[in-house]
């Protein structure tokens, strides 16, 4: 894929949703910390709903700490793998209360330091939260990458570094909401919306899920053949059958 195609693919998702973020609701970096780690393995929905009783309650790495692991897990129950998650983010609340001053740092070393934040997480921080123009790279994103040639590659780390290096500069801040709800509503996994897609004819993707054109009716017209007349018989001449019949009749009397 050539870079005019690549700036192109970006123009259309831009026009198409000019202010994308994310789907986690949250008011501080550190709720969105919260929130990212809480999202493994679980929908933004379904994060939604836990944090929407969890963050009036404990909002701050200080109000998490004092929950414990004990007081956090019935918040977050609902969600898959929730006694580690409950784990890891009291782990991490402690840490920024020890070592960060209460703060969520902007520095990706130090965020990757944190119980439950791997690289994606901290990617996603950085990019909400901070403003910075990196790429976190999830499974929406990995497929779309590979799928419309954007920036295949074999793991996510590939991707990545594809996206940042390919990315034109004034896309690249928001390239990461873009890719993911292209991924999430549209190039989705089992059956692409390839009919709804805004990047159709720029995607480099040959298995295109398409309908079927409708095929054009036809009206068929039946050829039915007339009934044949009777043939008229000759004046004075009867036909075979009879006629053989009447000599046997003949033949008898003599």
């Amino acid at each position: 894929m050539n870079d005019a195609k690549r700036a192109a693919i970006f123009e259309r998702l831009r026009e198409a949703n000019p202010a994308p973020t994310t789907e986690l609701e949250h008011m501080t970096p550190f709720e969105l910390l919260v929130a990212v780690v809480l999202s493994a393995q679980s929908t933004d929905k379904g994060v939604n709903k836990a944090t929407a009783k969890l963050f009036p309650a404990a909002n701050t790495p200080a109000a998490i700490a004092k929950l414990g692991v004990d007081g956090l897990t019935p918040y977050i129950a609902s969600l898959g793998l929730f006694r580690n998650k409950a784990k890891a983010v009291v782990g991490l609340s402690e840490i920024l209360m020890r070592e960060h001053g209460g703060e969520v740092p902007r520095d990706r070393a130090r965020l990757e330091a944190l119980p439950g934040v791997g690289r994606k997480t901290a990617n996603v921080i950085l990019n909400t939260a901070f403003g910075e123009p990196v790429i976190a790279v999830d499974t929406h994103i990995f497929r779309v990458a590979n799928r419309t040639g954007l920036a295949p590659g074999k793991d996510v780390v590939e991707v990545e570094r594809k996206l940042d290096k390919t990315t034109p500069d004034a896309f690249k801040l928001n390239a990461h909401h873009w890719l993911i709800l292209h991924g999430r509503y549209t190039c989705i996994a089992r059956a692409p919306k390839c009919a709804d897609c805004v990047i159709l004819d720029l995607c480099e993707f040959r298995q295109k899920n398409l309908p079927n054109p409708k095929p054009v009716a036809t009206t068929v017209r039946k050829i039915v053949p007339a009934p044949m007349s009777p043939t008229p018989r000759s004046k004075g001449r009867q036909p075979m059958a009879k006629t053989a019949r009447a000599g046997a009749k003949r033949g008898r009397g003599r």
